[in-house]
């Protein structure tokens, strides 16, 4: 049975569309060239970080954060950044007795503005930060398993990602839920892994609920 759900961060929860745009202005870029940049680096299953180097050669994404904060400028999400489905799909599953987390590659200060966001809503918050691992590594899924007081087999772990979320949960030996949206969920929806590795395919978080009652009614 699916006894526990545990959630990604951007794209899954938060529309990035606001941050990519603020690091576009940052670097001096138009936005729509940094996004087009940023989709070709994704449809080459590159690693999206890349997508800076080509505007700032030696760019360094964690001292530009530093930068940015000084400068009165720091990454930031906020309610209207979650998408809508997110609060009333963490509402059902919670209704339905479901054990909650969000665990995602994120800053200190993110998990800091998640916490402030969803205090109540979930029952823990990890991000790759506070727990010195980052997602595709193995380490990090251990770390969401070693928390989540249930066995892995019984997690279902929801993200945009193939790459970074739905390959390695699944061979940490959770099920899987692959949402299209965002720039990974669009572009690696027609990958034939997708169908193979994830458990369910969703549009919309609020697909969840019907989906796993469903699921642990048919394993019951």
């Amino acid at each position: 049975m699916i006894r526990a759900v545990v959630f990604d961060v951007g794209e899954c929860l938060v529309d990035e569309t606001r941050e990519y745009g603020t690091w576009a202005d940052w670097l001096g870029v138009p936005r729509h060239t940094f996004v087009a940049q940023f989709g070709a680096v994704i449809s080459q299953g590159r690693d999206y970080r890349e997508t800076f180097q080509v505007f700032r050669p030696g760019f360094d994404l964690y001292q530009e954060r530093e930068k940015r904060a000084l400068a009165g400028k720091p990454e930031w999400f906020g309610e209207e950044d979650l998408y809508p489905d997110v609060r009333p799909a963490l509402s059902r599953l919670r209704a339905d007795g479901l054990w909650l987390a969000i665990a995602g590659n994120q800053t200190v200060r993110a998990g800091g503005l998640l916490r402030e966001l969803f205090t109540g809503d979930v029952d823990l918050i990890g991000t790759s930060d506070d727990w010195g691992a980052s997602k595709p590594d193995v380490a990090f899924f251990d770390r969401v398993a070693e928390v989540t007081p249930v066995l892995p087999g019984e997690i279902l772990y929801v993200g945009d990602r193939l790459d970074n979320d739905i390959r390695p949960a699944a061979a940490a030996g959770m099920l899987t839920a692959l949402i299209r949206r965002g720039p990974w969920g669009w572009i690696q929806q027609h990958d034939p892994a997708a169908d193979e590795l994830a458990t369910f395919r969703v549009d919309s978080l609020l697909e969840l609920g019907d989906l796993v009652g469903k699921f642990n009614a048919e394993v019951n």
